[in-house]
């Protein structure tokens, strides 16, 4: 990459940090995905549609989402150049567009999430701190549809006496508002009770709190105390499990977008696959014309 490409990269990112919000984990893999786009291109701010359109043989080797992921950090680089003024014309328009099929979620059923609720109220009725840290954590996980990352670093005090919800700081820093259940609200009492009083953190380990690797080494502990494999079970399938389920109780899918933090309906929607068949019966049972007179 040339000087001034690079010195153009390093204004785009500037951007994004302050005017999206963009997280430093975001900012790296932008930064990664232009200079690996750059090593095809004559010159990266100066590229036209005829070398972007050849970008799509380049990158045929590359799997889908990789040739989506680095078509889209171009998208917002030359869109970048037009405001500023950088380059008059946007030539986006010609990049790769790999057609990608969403993944469905992996999920666990009601009963086999009752299990480890179960499993893990049983332990914690010895009063056992780690039980207790555990029921905690399962609750918020699936009662409120947590990240794994927001759940980690939680502070002592997200839970205010009276006050039914946690402010939850998600991706791109953005904050929602996440409802919490009395039973969860219980378990976190529970486990501040006897939690250490010297961290900053919910879930402490040591001076920081619990990382997400151990959340998921703790999450997989409680799927095998359940009889499920632990392969089968993560954080994020527990987060599944919270959309799945309120969306088969009956939940709006605009609420549940905001439930869940997604900032694009499309992600929420893959949780209706789950819900066909109820959703057929709605329609047999609620339509007028299913009962009115043919």
């Amino acid at each position: 990459m040339t000087p001034e490409d690079q010195a153009l990269v390093d204004r785009f990112l500037e951007m994004m940090a302050a005017e999206a919000g963009a997280s430093p984990h975001t900012l790296s893999a932008y930064r990664n995905d232009l200079e690996r786009a750059s090593e095809r291109l004559p010159g990266l701010a100066e590229a036209g549609a005829t070398h972007l359109s050849s970008l799509g043989e380049q990158w045929a080797e590359l799997a889908p989402s990789t040739v989506a992921r680095r078509s889209a950090a171009l998208r917002r680089f030359f869109g970048f150049l037009v405001d500023e003024g950088f380059r008059n014309d946007d030539p986006s328009e010609a990049l790769p567009k790999p057609r990608l099929e969403r993944p469905l979620p992996r999920i666990l059923d009601e009963s086999e999430i009752s299990r480890m609720f179960e499993a893990a109220e049983d332990r914690a009725e010895s009063g056992e701190p780690a039980a207790l840290r555990n029921l905690a954590i399962l609750e918020l996980l699936y009662g409120s549809g947590l990240r794994a990352s927001e759940l980690v670093s939680l502070p002592r005090g997200a839970l205010r006496p009276g006050q039914p919800f946690l402010i939850v700081r998600g991706k791109g820093s953005k904050e929602r508002l996440v409802p919490i259940s009395s039973r969860a609200d219980e378990a976190v009492r529970r486990w501040l009770d006897i939690a250490p009083t010297g961290p900053l953190w919910l879930f402490p380990s040591g001076k920081k709190h619990i990382s997400r690797v151990r959340l998921f080494q703790i999450v997989r502990a409680m799927a095998a105390d359940a009889g499920i494999s632990p392969d089968r079970v993560s954080p994020h399938v527990l987060r599944h499990a919270f959309a799945t389920h309120l969306l088969s109780g009956g939940a709006d899918l605009r609420v549940l977008q905001s439930l869940l933090g997604h900032a694009d309906i499309a992600t929420t929607q893959i949780y209706t696959h789950v819900d066909s068949a109820r959703l057929v019966e709605l329609v047999n049972s609620r339509h007028p014309l299913a009962t009115g007179p043919r």
